[in-house]
Formats: structure tokens, sequence, C-alpha cells
């Protein structure tokens, strides 16, 4: 018996459900019941509840088979305007379900691009970006350690352009690998690039030594050939024993270091092309060290460039809020960074602080 139930359940689930002709037939039936409702009380049943059956059907059905159900629809409202009063079907109700089935079938135009039905396609993307936060969160730290990472989307949208990955390697020691990415573009248009590159980054960060990473990437976005292809990167290489730390960018903005012991921030700036712009290209990295009560403060020009203003004008305004972080003790540094200093909602903001306790 437990048998055949699930081999019920199974040819339900993979031949029934799915099917295009099941969905069809259950919303022919929906169509038919609306004309007949509406033929017994059209006070409560309007012939403007056929935009029900027409909505549920562009979010199951495949193109061919909508077009079937209009069709239906379309002989139903005929049917109900020559039998009954006019008045039951009136240039208004034509216009708003026609109005609804022209929208349904740009929307089922769209799913029918993806090769998806119902509601997989948002599925889909709510789950590549879930796949894209996860991939941007650093490895867990030693004691003495510690990290805060801030995405911000243009806008409020769910996806952005920049995106983090990181690693920890053992083979030379303890170390730490964080690479902070800022694809062209910006929301949701960003988004699909920032995806596809966080995969593959993810995949050359730690499989390669660390001055080898950035030419990889550079080369990976070369062989794309797209149109705005290109993309900022700052690379940091952090010895977790020592401190030690070496940065490397590529078109990035500069890194800011605060050193507790002279109580300033200083700015870390290294030399690097844009990746995907040019060929065999070399970036040259500066050293530094944390120590304790240190932090490094890693961001996106999303933080310091505003519409007609300097991007130096943008750093130093950040710098001012980096000071307050100080005499808050860094609490909430990120988020409160980016409130305060991250004033163009319209880019993507992106900050990554880490900090030697």
């Amino acid at each position: 018996m437990a048998r055949l139930r699930r081999r019920v359940t199974s040819w339900l689930r993979h031949h029934v459900l799915p099917s295009d002709g099941f969905a069809l037939a259950g919303l022919l039936g929906a169509v038919t019941a609306c004309g007949l409702l509406c033929d017994v009380d059209d006070a409560w049943f309007p012939a403007t509840m056929m935009v029900l059956p027409i909505l549920i059907g562009g979010l199951v059905l495949r193109m061919p088979s909508l077009l079937l159900l209009y069709a239906a629809g379309a002989g139903v409202l005929i049917a109900q305007s020559r039998v009954h009063d006019p008045d039951e079907v009136t240039p208004g109700t034509i216009l708003v379900v026609g109005a609804v089935g022209a929208i349904v079938v740009l929307m089922a135009r769209m799913r029918t691009r993806l090769g998806v039905q119902w509601t997989r396609g948002e599925s889909m993307l709510f789950d590549l970006r879930d796949r894209l936060q996860a991939q941007g969160k650093v490895p867990a730290l030693p004691p003495g350690w510690h990290t805060e990472v801030v995405l911000r989307p243009a806008g409020g949208q769910s996806f952005s352009g920049d995106f983090l990955v990181a690693t920890r390697g053992t083979s030379d020691g303890p170390t730490l690998e964080i690479v902070l990415v800022d694809v062209s573009g910006k929301g949701l248009d960003a988004g699909s690039r920032a995806l596809m590159l966080s995969g593959a980054f993810g995949g050359l960060l730690g499989s390669l030594p660390p001055h080898g990473f950035l030419p990889a990437a550079n080369d990976y976005l070369l062989r794309q050939e797209w149109d705005e292809g290109f993309a900022t990167a700052v690379h940091v290489v952090l010895d977790l024993a020592s401190g030690e730390y070496e940065l490397l960018s590529a078109g990035h903005p500069p890194g800011v270091h605060w050193i507790a012991a002279t109580g300033r921030w200083d700015v870390v700036e290294a030399e690097g092309p844009l990746l995907g712009v040019l060929d065999d290209a070399h970036f040259k990295g500066v050293h530094g060290r944390l120590r304790t009560g240190d932090a490094l403060l890693l961001f996106t020009d999303g933080m310091v460039e505003m519409p007609g203003e300097d991007i130096a004008t943008g750093i130093d305004r950040l710098l001012g809020e980096a000071e307050r972080l100080v005499t808050d003790d860094f609490r909430d540094a990120a988020s409160t960074i980016v409130a305060r200093a991250g004033r163009n909602e319209g880019d993507d903001r992106a900050v990554v602080l880490l900090r030697r306790l």
C-alpha cells in the first residue's frame, strides 16, 4: 500500500501536475464556470471575473495553451452578450479583460524565454540572490580578529554589482584573502554579471598564488568579451599570525588603515588597471601591518562618488565619518558608515571592515 501511494504521488508530481494539458483543462473548466455563474447572478458574479483564470493561465500555461484559453474566454463573453442582455457585457468589461490579458501575455513571454512556468522563475532569482549573499561571507577567524561586511544594492533592489569573495588558507601559515569587487553598472543590470563573476572569482581565489589572482581574473573578463565587461577589485592578503598584509588593486578606490598607535587613518592605495580592459595587466601591491587595535576599511566607489563631486572629496567625507567610528569603539561600524557616508543611494555600496582586537 505504501509503495502504491509513493508511485501515485510520484506520477502526479512528475506527469500530471507539470502537464500543460492538465492545467489547460482545469482553466477551460474555470472559464466555463465563470460564464455559468454570471448567468445565475451577474451582481455577485460579473463578467469581469473572467480575469481570474486568465491570470492563473499566465502563470502555469505555455504560450499556445494560453492563447487557446483566451479564445475560450472570448467565446464565453461573446455568447453572454448575444444570449443575454448586452448590458451584462459592456465595453468596459471587454476593455478590462483585454487589458489584463495583454499584460499577462507579456509576463508569459518572459517566462517562456526562461523556459519555466508558475513562479519558478522568481524562485530561481531568489535562490541566485541567496547564493550570491552566501558567497560574500568571510570565513570564521581566530580569536583576536573581527570582520563586518555590508552590501547595499542601488535603489533598494535585491541584486548588486558589488560582491565579496573570501577564503582562508594554511599552506604558508594562517592567511585570509578577501576580494571586494565592483562590476560595471549597478543594481539588477549588473547583478547577473556579478553572480557569474562571483562564482568564477571564488574558484580562482585560494587556488592560485596571491599575485596570480588579479591577472587570472583579468584574463577571465577579457575572454567574456562583454560590452560592459570591466570591473574594479581590491584584494587583501592577510597573515592572521603576524597581522602583515598586502593590498592589491585593480582600478579600485583605496583602502584606509586605522593606526591605533598614532590615532589616525592612513590611505592605502595600490596601482593597477581595471579588470577586463588591458591584456597582460600588472598589479603592484602595497604592504602594511595590522597591530592590536588597528583596522582596515575597504569600500566601493558608491561610498565616495557623488554626481558633480570629486572622488577625493568623497574619500575625505568617508574619513570624517570613520573618525566617529573610533569614538564609538567601532560598534556596528560597517552599517553605520554606509548609512552616514554612503549618500548616493542610486549606486551600489559596499563596506568591509577588518579589525584586530
